[in-house]
């Protein structure tokens, strides 16, 4: 039971680890768990009893992992802006999210902060994983501010927040993106079909930093400020492009090489999804704001780049997608429970939202145009689904009464 209450996104409670003695260095590390991670023990709904509380807090730890529904939130509300095809109220609708997103995010924050279980979850091989999800939910919020925002709250005030969230969740995500890996590295344990699709979090931000850094380069002052930002943007692209394409490959090889995935794990297989959906995204946003801080040459070449580049990736994103959407199928005939696990259906399919977009708009093809219609009324869709069932699962879990250990 510990080790399958650790990943729905309720911690193992303080002072509960089984007592090793240590044999390397990596077993040294501090509150190390005895056995390798298989990255499989993700629990359903049911599975994770709050009352089996740590003090101070005297219930489960909140984990990293629920950041990923402010990633999810945020993404309907920013995917809505990218739609190449307008509806009446669908802003309106839009900025009502944003606004929920902003909201979950500041409840979310403060309680992570709380109860200071930082150092603990960076010991756990798994919930390590998911560093890069507060990271997401910043940019996210952040790009949101400024797309959405300027009617709520003015154009210089959303602007300053968007600049406030991005350097945060910036600065969080490169953190993350070094940190993890060095743990993976030095640290954790992992077994031969340990990876799955949340190795996929800690590399990721950078991606979405370029993304969402690339909205800001306009309004960046002319000359080597904005020159430094959009370079700055480029290169955490090129960081989170790499690190993807080698974390997917060996996600694909766990995939191929073992049983194939069941339970909590599946959902999890859709963030190749968001991270191919990414690529394609960021493209299309560096190359619109390539222009004004590089010659036009240069911009032409990006464009070039963000159309053949980008509807290539863009075709693996669909293979992708028909492999997560087949095993997502299979595992919901078998029973499929309900876990925090299930937000990863939606920042990636948001994210494809918004590289089909891009590509609709850069080429004007009908094709990508309706594609993009037709995966956000899904998007829409799932993330009621998803969001009803976090709810009920939250308040089920509020109302347990508390269990002195």
């Amino acid at each position: 039971m510990a080790a399958a209450r650790d990943v729905l996104g309720w911690g193992p409670p303080v002072g509960r680890f089984t007592t090793v003695i240590p044999q390397t260095e990596k077993e040294a590390f501090y509150a190390v768990t005895p056995h390798p991670s298989n990255a499989r023990a993700i629990p359903a709904e049911g599975d994770v009893d709050p009352g089996l509380s740590p003090p101070p807090i005297g219930r489960a730890l909140l984990a990293p992992s629920w950041f990923a529904a402010v990633m999810g939130t945020g993404i309907v509300a920013n995917a809505a802006v990218t739609l190449p095809r307008s509806f009446p109220g669908l802003l309106v609708a839009a900025t009502v999210v944003w606004s929920g997103a902003g909201l979950l995010l500041v409840v979310l924050t403060v309680g992570y902060v709380w109860q200071r279980a930082l150092r603990l979850h960076a010991a756990d091989p798994v919930h390590a994983q998911f560093f890069g999800a507060p990271a997401v939910a910043l940019l996210t919020v952040g790009a949101g501010a400024l797309r959405l925002g300027q009617p709520v709250i003015g154009a210089r005030a959303a602007l300053e927040v968007d600049w406030a969230l991005w350097s945060l969740g910036t600065a969080l995500g490169l953190a993350t993106a070094c940190t993890v890996p060095y743990l993976m590295v030095t640290r954790h344990r992992f077994a031969p079909d340990a990876a799955f699709g949340g190795w996929l979090m800690p590399v990721v931000p950078p991606l979405v930093s370029a993304t969402t850094g690339a909205l800001l380069v306009p309004h960046t002052p002319a000359g080597q400020a904005r020159l430094a930002l959009l370079l700055g943007c480029y290169a955490m692209f090129g960081l989170g492009l790499v690190a993807v394409l080698l974390v997917l490959a060996m996600v694909y090889s766990r995939l191929v090489h073992h049983d194939a995935p069941t339970g909590a794990m599946v959902p999890t297989v859709w963030i190749g999804l968001g991270a191919l959906g990414q690529i394609v995204t960021g493209l299309g946003t560096l190359a619109t704001a390539t222009p004004s801080a590089l010659p036009m040459s240069y911009a032409h070449g990006a464009e070039v780049v963000a159309l053949l580049c980008g509807v290539g990736v863009w075709g693996f994103a669909m293979l992708w997608l028909a492999l997560a959407a087949a095993l997502t199928v299979r595992e919901f005939r078998a029973g499929l429970p309900f876990a925090v696990t299930w937000w990863s259906f939606i920042f990636p399919l948001g994210a494809c939202v918004t590289g089909t977009g891009a590509l609709a708009a850069r080429t004007g093809s009908q094709i990508f145009v309706w594609v993009a219609v037709v995966l956000y009324a899904l998007l829409v869709a799932a993330w009621v689904v998803v969001a009803c069932r976090s709810l009920r699962h939250a308040a089920a879990h509020a109302g347990r009464p508390e269990r002195r250990a």
